[in-house]
């Protein structure tokens, strides 16, 4: 028997892991579902564009709501290695707004305002250049700048301020509006996962034992509390008993259908699929929360941005520079310049994100361009109004769950994100990128009134892939957790991932789940002080 067990090895459970380890009498099992992050791609920056469409994700059908008109068979993604999406994804580094915070703080979960969360942004960061009240220098993950920025994405960040915006040197200082170059989770050139930074230096620990390849199948609960896990290794079932916690940190997706699954869910959906019920809890599933996006994408008149790299002859250059130097296009995250804007629905900050790409076709399902050269603007409405839910398809634990994200079911989202692709095509528009864009293949169609921006957005909208919601914090009856992160009803049990999120922050993801790892551990910390 161990005493704490951790479900799921991600951007948060990697942390969790680490600093629950750190005190020697403290016994800690983390299962994780996929396999350990030894693939080459995970670790170079530019490989983002491999890990991002290989089979270090899972790939998850979703059902349109009505009147959908976009991709058919649609589909979102979560990653399924150690590390997680810190492992997969574009290392951009960002945590939101501090109004993003102070919401939570007011909608019922005490202690999570930004002032709450700041220390642990902090306690988490080592940054390379910034050292002040909202940066850490001493911490685990590795943020730095850019080591090789495209010029492209230089002309890109003029044609901004030929637009209007404003420069801005740091987005994470509380104030997001303008344009600038993004900082990236990255150390001496290579990604800085959660794995690498947190997970890898506590192996060594005697305390800390970590399985992959291990599907966890339910949770076991006796008498009000849980008291272990069922899992599946190598095609076998094991039952293993934890004396004090179990912790599950498997994401927006797979946290809430675990739960189901163990009978701790909304009783007449789990009545339904014959599952027995443990603890009627209505909010698991619910209140699931993403961003979308839709991508511009345009060719350019000559090879000038990353995808003349898929050239044997450049890539073996690039290759060589990176060897040989760890400098060059190979250190890039690809995801390099980045915006935020106000559109006319956003009051009193940004609502709308721009993330720009020297390249086309780098992301999974976002095509290249006929002449085998271009750059992608991608725009994000980042406080989305729209929510949808989770349920099970059935009692299997191998049945993938059934997924309503509802995406642009709420008018003013379509219209936001119409503003936002309005204003990113006039960026794009800009005198600084003119010499270098022969023409726009995304949109190809006229887009003169608003109502052809509101169709294309309809249209081509796609997820982004942050998924937040389904476990969500507070004292509310669709609360699922309380402030501590303890689940409602059952002891023994907590939630420890963007699951827990009342609502979206104003950026990825990947911070807020690194800065949740910390902070739940700092509450386990002080409850096995008592035991």
């Amino acid at each position: 028997m161990v005493q704490h067990i951790l479900v799921g090895g991600g951007s948060a459970g990697c942390v969790i892991a680490a600093r629950l380890s750190e005190d020697t009498q403290v016994s800690v099992l983390l299962l994780e579902e996929g396999p350990r992050d030894t693939h080459p791609f995970i670790h170079l920056p530019v490989g983002f564009y491999k890990t991002s469409q290989g089979d270090l994700v899972e790939r998850y059908p979703w059902e349109p709501p009505a009147g959908y008109i976009g991709t058919p068979n649609p589909t979102m993604v979560q990653a399924r290695v150690l590390g997680g999406g810190s492992s997969v994804n574009a290392m951009v580094y960002l945590r939101g707004q501090p109004a993003d915070y102070d919401s939570w703080a007011d909608s019922g979960a005490r202690g999570w305002a930004y002032k709450d969360v700041l220390p642990f942004f902090r306690k988490c960061e080592s940054n390379d250049r910034f050292s002040n009240d909202a940066h850490g220098t001493d911490g685990p993950i590795g943020v730095c700048d850019q080591r090789f920025t495209h010029p492209l994405t230089k002309f890109w960040l003029q044609a901004c301020q030929q637009a209007g915006l404003a420069y801005n040197a740091d987005f994470n200082s509380g104030v997001q509006d303008g344009c600038g170059l993004y900082q990236i989770n990255a150390s001496n050139g290579l990604r800085s996962s959660t794995s690498v930074a947190y997970l890898k230096p506590a192996r060594r620990r005697p305390n800390l034992t970590v399985k992959t390849h291990c599907r966890v199948l339910r949770i076991l609960v006796e008498n009000g509390r849980a008291t272990g896990v069922e899992y599946l290794e190598k095609s076998r079932r094991h039952v293993l008993r934890a004396d004090r916690e179990v912790i599950v940190s498997a994401g927006a997706i797979n946290t809430p259908k675990l739960l189901m699954l163990s009978g701790i869910g909304p009783a007449a959906h789990l009545y339904d699929k014959g599952i027995k019920v443990i603890h009627d809890l209505p909010g698991v599933g619910q209140n699931l929360q993403d961003h979308i996006e839709v991508s511009l994408i345009n060719e350019l008149r000559r090879p000038l941005s990353y995808d003349k790299y898929k050239k044997p002859h450049w890539k073996i250059a690039a290759g060589l520079q990176y060897a040989l130097f760890r400098q060059g296009p190979v250190t890039s995250n690809v995801v390099e310049g980045g915006a935020f804007w106000r559109t006319a629905l956003a009051g009193n900050r940004a609502d709308a994100q721009y993330c720009f790409m020297a390249g086309a076709g780098v992301e999974d399902g976002v095509g290249s361009v006929p002449g085998g050269n271009g750059c992608t603007l991608n725009v994000c409405q980042t406080r989305p109004r729209s929510s949808g839910f989770l349920q099970l398809h059935s009692a299997d634990p191998m049945d993938l769950p059934r997924i309503e994200p509802n995406y642009l079911t709420d008018p003013l989202d379509v219209e936001c994100m119409a503003q936002a692709t309005e204003f990113g095509r006039h960026i794009m528009s800009q005198a600084a990128l003119a010499e270098h864009i022969k023409r726009e293949h995304v949109p190809a169609e006229p887009l003169r009134t608003r109502d052809d921006y509101r169709r294309f957005v309809r249209q081509h909208a796609h997820a982004a892939l942050h998924p937040v919601g389904t476990c969500k914090m507070g004292t509310d009856a669709m609360a699922v957790v309380n402030n501590d992160l303890r689940v409602h009803g059952v002891d023994g049990l907590r939630i420890a991932d963007n699951s827990i999120a009342p609502s979206l922050c104003s950026s990825n993801s990947n911070a807020m789940a690194i800065m949740i790892g910390e902070k739940a551990a700092d509450h386990i910390q002080r409850a096995d002080q008592f035991q």
